[in-house]
């Protein structure tokens, strides 16, 4: 499907990305406060300069648990911490996210899922709006579905057909390989995710996910 050495890089890419908009607003706020010219600025910058560095933070935390070892720890997550590197993450961007988790139990495992499908659903909200996130325990196996609601609410062709075990039409990349990370995780889990679409709605549900992770 990939090779390791082109999985690792393409989603390293993709937290190089993630972090792209952060850092330059850090850098730029910076410049201003070190112009002497721009004093009116500084105040402003100031301000810049710590949301900047505190969305710089806020990502890498998710991302270390979402893409990195943190997500490989043995044992049961901190649902409630799990919740809220997921909820300052997606504050950094436009949507927001609620919840709706029914089980005793959640691995690291199982929250890195969780994260991937929050980000596919990030994905499909390019205006904004609410994911919905639900987790049960079904008779054969931990579900898991990311809902996105929202204007104009959508999933990509590329996205499919990564879930679906393909290739996207333009090849991988660092924005088409994250679906594919999901779908690795869902697989390794024992699951699988599918999608569906309806009126400003995306779903992402992975079914038959192992209780124990």
């Amino acid at each position: 499907m990939i090779e390791p050495e082109e999985l690792s890089a393409y989603l390293a890419s993709r937290v190089c990305h993630d972090l792209v908009s952060p850092v330059s607003s850090i850098n730029t706020s910076l410049e201003f406060i070190d112009d002497p010219r721009e004093s009116d600025m500084h105040e402003r910058a100031n301000s810049l300069l710590r949301k900047g560095a505190a969305d710089a933070s806020d990502r890498l935390q998710f991302l270390r648990y979402a893409f990195g070892t943190m997500g490989l720890s043995d044992g049961a997550a901190d649902i409630h911490q799990a919740k809220h590197l997921t909820e300052k993450f997606v504050a950094t961007h436009k949507p927001s996210v609620e919840w709706d988790i029914e089980t005793d139990h959640l691995s690291f495992s199982h929250v890195r899922l969780m994260m991937n499908l929050v980000m596919l659903g990030m994905e499909s909200l390019p205006r904004g709006g609410v994911i919905h996130v639900r987790v049960r325990n079904e008779a054969n196996g931990m579900m898991i579905s990311a809902t996105a609601k929202g204007v104009r609410a959508s999933i990509k062709g590329d996205t499919k057909t990564a879930l679906e075990g393909g290739v996207p039409e333009e090849g991988w990349s660092a924005q088409t390989v994250q679906p594919l990370f999901a779908l690795m995780l869902a697989k390794g889990l024992g699951g699988s995710i599918g999608v569906s679409t309806g009126e400003e709605v995306a779903v992402y549900t992975a079914h038959g996910i192992r209780a124990e992770g």
